[in-house]
């Protein structure tokens, strides 16, 4: 691609558009910087070149400037001496030299535009430039806070996890079976204490109910000598 397809493509994105459609921000912005580092070298190059060859036509203008001054003080001369011959191909000379004056600053305009959309298209790029790196700090403290939750959800979703807290319920199951077969063992062998004073009531009431039964087996061989 060249240098200015690929500024015009730079220039003219939208950095939060290719950022949202990126899998990793991070990554695109550090290419993204990269490429408008590389191609600011590039430009401010172009511009280098451009200015040298503006001084070098310059030098051509000035040049030629100096030829058509001496071959017009030529012409004077050639007249002054009588020598018309001499004085019109000197004037001729004048006109080519005039000629490429014309040229030359033909070329001189063209350079000063090139360099005038140089310096702006430097000025849009380190532009873009400085927003790209203002992000990229912004844009790798949310990748490297992103990666980090996504690391810690992978882990809370592992089945090691969840395996781990079926093993924990199976464990919990064995000592309620151990708890049951110890209860187990107890039942039948204790009393509450309800149970306590409920058997002391039934022990009272066969206590009476055996002194009752005896009072009436004693008032028997009475009642019976009586009816004798």
């Amino acid at each position: 691609m060249g240098i200015f397809s690929r500024f015009t493509d730079i220039v003219n994105s939208n950095i939060n558009a290719i950022l949202d459609k990126a899998e990793d921000p991070a990554k695109i912005v550090r290419l993204m910087i990269q490429e408008m580092e590389d191609t600011l070298v590039e430009v401010r190059s172009a511009a280098a070149r451009t200015i040298a060859d503006r001084k070098e036509a310059s030098r051509s203008l000035k040049a030629l400037q100096d030829d058509v001054d001496d071959w017009h003080a030529k012409a004077e001369l050639a007249i002054d001496k009588g020598r018309d011959d001499l004085a019109k191909a000197a004037l001729a000379e004048k006109a080519r030299a005039t000629k490429a004056i014309d040229g030359v600053n033909a070329t001189l305009a063209a350079l000063d535009e090139g360099l005038d959309k140089l310096n702006g298209d430097v000025s849009r790029l380190e532009s873009k430039l400085a927003d790209a790196k203002a992000r990229q700090q912004v844009i790798l403290a949310r990748h490297d806070a992103a990666s980090r939750q996504l690391e810690v959800r992978k882990k809370i979703h592992d089945h090691r996890i969840d395996d781990a807290l079926v093993r924990f319920e199976g464990f919990e199951r064995r000592i309620d079976g151990m708890e049951g077969r110890v209860e187990a063992y107890d039942l039948g062998s204790k009393k509450d204490l309800a149970q306590e004073f409920s058997d002391l009531e039934s022990e009272d009431d066969i206590d009476r109910e055996l002194q009752d039964l005896k009072s009436r087996r004693a008032q028997r061989p009475a009642e019976n000598s009586k009816a004798g």
